[in-house]
């Protein structure tokens, strides 16, 4: 699922800023962008998200703005001081005409000037619980867009639902007109063959050749009847509803409710002896496809 969160927390040392962002992905893929003198806050960061995340493409971005002290808080290196004068005064002997350096050039020297020590413990503390608070506000926009992507998910539940009562009072009707629109055309196709007792079929009657036509379409009527797939079909969609108003980390139950969904669509799809079902096969395929593209999304 896709999410967004950033905070900013004024420290005694300094600002800390914190930004969370994801992108859909089946699994948890953590990246981080952290300066390297704070790279010992990335497994906080693990922690904290491994925690209450299972999926998504979640990159964290870490950044703290060191405060400028005043110069109550800063004091001169003196030892250093010292060492850079013995050092200025043995290469002044090796080379007289060498310029000597000034009061500048010492205090730019990097240590001369020295700020207080962060306490390091103070800021990590800080800096967890700006991760926390960070990420309870980077899960709130996640359930914002679960809420909206289950309201998604329920309509297209609702319109299969619609497809299954549609089809299903048409079933009889539709498989009645079928038999005896297959044994019409069977008598007729057969008619010649009937009307000619000393060639067709000496073994059988008119009347056992009938019998027999008829029972055949019945069998096959019986093999393509779709009563029971409609029937699994609306407890999948019953099903598939429940676990959605449940909520928690449900992606995977659902990746598993779309195969189901599949599988029953497609059977009534190869069962289609006529129109309205194989529409009604197409039209339950595209709606799960539909899903299917949404429950990627879902954690």
């Amino acid at each position: 699922m896709t999410g967004y969160a950033t905070s900013t927390k004024e420290t005694d040392a300094g600002t800390i800023t914190i930004e969370i962002k994801s992108v859909n992905s089946r699994f948890l893929d953590l990246q981080f962008r952290i300066n390297d003198e704070f790279r010992s806050v990335e497994p906080l960061f693990r922690d904290a998200i491994s925690k209450r995340i299972s999926r998504g493409k979640v990159e964290c971005r870490f950044s703290f703005g060191k405060k400028i002290n005043d110069n109550k808080n800063r004091s001169l290196n003196l030892d250093l001081l010292d060492q850079l004068k013995t050092y200025q005064e043995q290469l002044r002997l090796h080379f007289p005409t060498a310029k000597e350096l000034s009061v500048s050039d010492f205090l730019r020297w990097p240590g001369v000037i020295e700020e207080a020590e962060i306490n390091s413990e103070n800021l990590q503390e800080q800096i967890q619980q700006s991760i926390e608070a960070t990420l309870s506000d980077f899960i709130k926009s996640r359930e914002r867009e679960g809420a909206a992507l289950s309201q998604v998910l329920n309509k297209c539940i609702d319109e299969m639902e619609s497809i299954v009562t549609r089809i299903t009072p048409l079933l009889p009707v539709v498989l009645q007109q079928f038999q005896q629109k297959s044994i019409n055309r069977l008598e007729e196709a057969l008619g010649i063959a009937l009307n000619k007792a000393d060639t067709a079929l000496p073994n059988l009657s008119r009347d056992e050749v009938m019998d027999r036509i008829r029972q055949e379409v019945t069998m096959y009527g019986i093999r393509i009847d779709v009563n029971e797939e409609l029937a699994r079909l609306s407890g999948h969609l019953n099903e598939t509803r429940q676990i959605i108003k449940k909520g928690g980390q449900v992606g995977k139950r659902l990746d598993f409710m779309m195969q189901e969904l599949n599988r029953e669509a497609n059977t009534l799809g190869s069962k289609a002896a006529l129109k309205e079902l194989a529409d009604a096969s197409m039209e339950l395929k595209l709606l799960i496809e539909q899903m299917r593209e949404q429950v990627q999304n879902l954690e």
